[in-house]
């Protein structure tokens, strides 16, 4: 990826002296109205405007003398789809101590005395609904979108040069000095504060979708530090001091500017490209609204302007190249086949998954199938640039401003979910997940909130209540293989902690499972449901995750396990396809790493029923992980055969006899009921006794676990077996030379004497009842 520049020979922003010295005057600020048009201001008090499809450059208005813009931001354009009243207006700050509420044509709407000495900068939220400016005199104030003044929220000693709000809009970030400082709204509520630079920080911004900040200075770096002040990204230092740096909308990008200077970087700071243009310092950057390109706003009177092109995509043996703003190449990597794919309008965003690549412009979604590269299906877009695109096996997901979009490949609009709240300008690929059935969302406002959707239909899934979780979740995925009553969702919160659970809630609160810790990132294979992440200094993968509800003890035993010091600091996992791994360390390159191709074929013959080749293969590959991932498997399918000679493989004699016990129960209910036992399901396996009428059964679990208040309850309210509870009771408390204390034991043990042959006879005959009743149902028996 690179930055594809353009400067004009002769700046546009130029003051003349007695009509005959012209003098090229500093452009401080810039900012875009759509894609195509950017307002620039400058010392030579002119507003101009760049018209990019006709190439064509006017003079808005001509400012008053006394007035030298410093910094401009456009109002909000639309939230959640709607666009604003506002939104053709912008605020200007100048060095006068006042800030003007300016129209689109250039008229100056009011001028409010805002600071004493220059307003260095000025920010919209991002509802729209109030301001925020600092200036040379050390404050920060709040107004409303009117200009009346709201509240000052802090005083520094020393002047404050940048200010960006918090992605909620409830906090904000500003300079002070060598320190950068993040204060809520709300009063008393806690203040961050901490040293960032070696000299004086001159921008900081704070990306609403992936909530990192960016700080520069004159200590000539910039930085990249998460919303807790922990330092992510430091630059070498540079030649000169850093005047600007900018997040792309989406949070992917950034871009860096100095003297001379424009560099293009990832979010986790590596830098792509580095541009040396004729500029002076580039003292304000602004990206474009679909995040293709950005202005910059030169020292020496010129607007430049930066596309980003030769951004790449892979998958299996393909690779797909942005040349040129309309221009796609294809390469075929194992016949060197080229295909040229031209596009009517620049191409903002792409994903290559499944078989098909899917391209949004502009204007339109082009779905190509990577068998004929020829006839893509085309569809307008509704109207937003789209900003995510999600695919899943059967579909894809489109985000824009104004909502979730599922399309199936051939280009049908399947459905359009929708939440109270919902935000769809800050989503991003760690907070959407889809699978072939379902579509999972974070809540922004309430970080702790998964909501659930069924992919075809929109609406929510089971019984219509989110997920929600104990702390703040950062990352979700959904594995993409199986049922849909089998789904699972796996989420990093913010300690760092990997859990697993299921999508289908019915009522019950679903079971969370911790399964790992000190998660960095984390993705699901594309064929089979094998999980892999980096954990601390640790790649893992986890061959069977589902493990964990099945047997608990077997969950290590099914993990590959790798050193992950060769990734360096902050690695991203960005595919996981067949048995192969990319992922992509700090510096930007790219590690490949596979794994074993048997635990997927296994999944395959699982989810097939073929458990003699299941075996087969175990047998053949002789690893206790594969031995491991076949026992769960098949306790979970409940396939006792297999399963025993699956535990007597990893030496698990204890539960080898067990299931053999199992094996010899007579019928089939009070086997299920046990192999639910041996997955640690006692709720279900006791409803499940209790509703086929094994009421015996359910209280001699209960005694088995020593859960005694349970078995005495229900033998109470069946009215049978009490004195079997009561004996079995007795027997443990004299087991261990104790006596009775729990007053309902107590009174219902009162005049009663222990006769232990009765009781044997009496579960004899429960036994044998059980037993005709299995004779006579053969339905049922099978």
């Amino acid at each position: 990826m690179r930055l594809k520049t353009s400067l004009l020979k002769e700046p546009k922003h130029i003051l003349y002296f007695l009509n005959l010295i012209k003098h090229k005057e500093l452009v401080s600020c810039v900012g875009w109205t759509t894609a195509d048009e950017l307002y620039s201001c400058s010392d030579d008090h002119q507003i101009m405007k760049w018209n990019l499809l006709t190439s064509e450059t006017t003079r808005v208005v001509k400012l008053p003398d006394d007035i030298y813009p410093i910094d401009l931001h456009w109002f909000p354009r639309s939230i959640g789809g709607k666009k604003q009243s506002h939104a053709e207006s912008f605020v200007l700050t100048s060095s006068d101590g006042k800030f003007h509420l300016i129209s689109k044509s250039g008229r100056v709407e009011k001028s409010v005395e805002a600071h004493c000495g220059a307003v260095l900068a000025g920010r919209w939220n991002y509802e729209g609904t109030a301001l925020v400016t600092v200036g040379e005199d050390g404050q920060v104030k709040i107004w409303s979108k009117s200009g009346m003044l709201r509240s000052t929220l802090a005083q520094q000693g020393t002047p404050v040069y940048s200010v960006a709000w918090g992605p909620d809009s409830e906090k904000v970030l500003y300079t002070s000095g060598k320190h950068l400082i993040i204060k809520p709204l709300q009063p008393n509520a806690k203040v961050l504060q901490w040293k960032a630079h070696d000299g004086l920080i001159l921008k900081t911004d704070w990306n609403s979708v992936n909530d990192l900040i960016l700080s520069a200075g004159e200590d000539c770096k910039y930085k990249v530090w998460d919303s807790y002040g922990r330092l992510l990204y430091s630059s070498q230092p540079h030649e000169y001091p850093i005047t600007s740096v900018a997040w792309a909308v989406d949070g992917e990008l950034f871009a860096v500017g100095s003297f001379h200077t424009l560099r293009l970087c990832d979010k986790t700071g590596w830098s792509y490209a580095l541009e040396k243009p004729n500029t002076g310092s580039i003292f304000n950057i602004a990206w474009s609204i679909d995040g293709t390109q950005l202005a910059g706003a030169c020292g020496n009177g010129h607007v430049i302007f930066a596309h980003v092109v030769e951004q790449r995509w892979e998958w299996k043996n393909f690779e797909i190249t942005l040349i040129k703003r309309r221009t796609m190449e294809v390469h075929n990597v194992i016949n060197d086949a080229v295909d040229l794919l031209e596009f009517r309008d620049r191409v903002i965003k792409a994903s290559l998954n499944y078989g098909h690549l899917v391209v949004s412009t502009s204007l339109q979604c082009y779905v190509f199938s990577t068998k004929n590269w020829n006839t893509p299906l085309i569809f307008d877009l509704k109207e937003g640039t789209v900003s995510l695109i999600l695919q899943a096996e059967r579909h894809f997901l489109l985000v824009d401003g104004g909502g979730l979009y599922l399309y199936s490949y051939e280009g049908r609009l399947i459905s359009s979910p929708k939440f109270p709240g919902m935000r769809t300008d800050i989503l991003n690929a760690q907070t959407v997940s889809l699978s072939n059935d379902t579509l999972a969302v974070k809540d922004k406002a309430d970080e702790k909130v998964i909501y659930i959707f069924e992919a075809l239909s929109g609406k929510p899934l089971g019984d219509g209540k989110p997920l929600t979780h104990k702390t703040e979740i950062v990352e979700i995925a959904l594995d993409q293989k199986g049922l849909t009553s089998e789904r699972k969702i796996a989420f990093i919160d913010k300690n760092r902690d990997l859990y697993i659970t299921s999508v289908k809630r019915f009522g019950k609160e679903q079971k969370i499972v911790k399964i790992g810790t000190m998660v960095q990132t984390l993705a699901w294979n594309d064929t089979s449901n094998i999980l892999c992440g980096i954990q601390d200094t640790r790649f893992t993968v986890w061959y069977y995750p589902n493990a964990v509800y099945v047997d608990k003890d077997l969950l290590p035993k099914t993990l590959y396990e790798k050193d992950a010091s060769e990734f360096s600091k902050n690695p991203q996992i960005v595919s996981f396809v067949g048995n192969q791994i990319t992922i992509r360390r700090a510096d930007g390159s790219l590690i490949h790493l596979n794994i074993s191709p048997y635990p997927a074929i296994l999944h395959e013959y699982v989810s097939s029923s073929k458990w003699e080749d299941a075996v087969r293969l175990c047998r053949f590959v002789k690893d206790q992980t594969m031995w491991a991932c076949l026992a769960a498997m098949a306790v979970a399918n409940k396939d006792m055969a297999t399963a025993e000679i699956a535990y007597a493989s990893t030496g698990e004699i204890d539960k080898v006899q067990y299931i053999n016990s199992i094996k010899d129960l007579p019928s089939k209910e009070s086997r299920m009921a046990h192999i639910l036992l041996f997955s640690g399901n006692t709720q279900e396996a006791e409803t499940l006794l209790l509703q086929t009428g094994l009421i015996y059964q359910a209280i001699q679990v209960n005694i088995n676990l020593y859960n005694w208040d349970r078995a005495l309850e229900l033998a109470v309210k069946h009215k049978t077996h009490v004195d079997t509870v009561l004996a079995y009771r007795q027997k443990f408390l004299e087991d261990f030379g104790k006596k009775e204390t729990n007053k309902r034991f107590l009174q219902y043990a009162e005049g009663l004497e222990v006769d232990w042959n009765k009781i044997k006879a009496k579960i004899e005959m429960e036994i044998a009842r059980e037993r005709e009743r299995a004779a006579a149902s053969p339905a049922v028996r099978a």
